[in-house]
């Protein structure tokens, strides 16, 4: 399980949306195996106003944070964001100042999904990767 918020200005995601949720699901597959059906992402597209980041940023600063069950390797999750960023640098030529990433992963048991508590799910991939 990772649920992923994308947060932007609106004229940015706007514009770039499909090319951020292809990159981001695409590490998220290759990096932590997560079936292709699993895609939980929210894109929350701010005015101006009501985004404030630091003058060494542009228009396209890009915050991402994903949320997942505990479990994976400090090596796996930093494979995750240099793939994340070299994807978004790559395809859409942003500076790295302009992309942040923030990985939070609680554990299993503080999540409700469908029912059940995240321990008592049976998942259809690995989570110690």
């Amino acid at each position: 399980m990772a649920q992923v918020k994308i947060y932007g200005l609106k004229s940015h995601l706007r514009e770039h949306r499909g090319v951020i949720s292809d990159i981001i699901h695409s590490a998220l597959i290759a990096c932590l195996g997560l079936p292709a059906d699993k895609k939980f992402q929210r894109f929350l597209a701010l005015e101006p106003e009501d985004f404030l980041f630091p003058a060494d940023r542009t228009s396209h600063y890009t915050l991402i944070e994903i949320v997942m069950f505990e479990g994976r390797a400090p090596e796996t999750i930093k494979g995750l964001l240099k793939a994340i960023m070299a994807g978004i640098s790559g395809r859409m030529g942003l500076h790295p100042n302009d992309v942040e990433i923030t990985v939070f992963a609680p554990p299993k048991y503080c999540w409700g999904i469908r029912g059940k508590t995240g321990d008592e799910l049976d998942l259809n991939y690995k989570v110690d990767v």
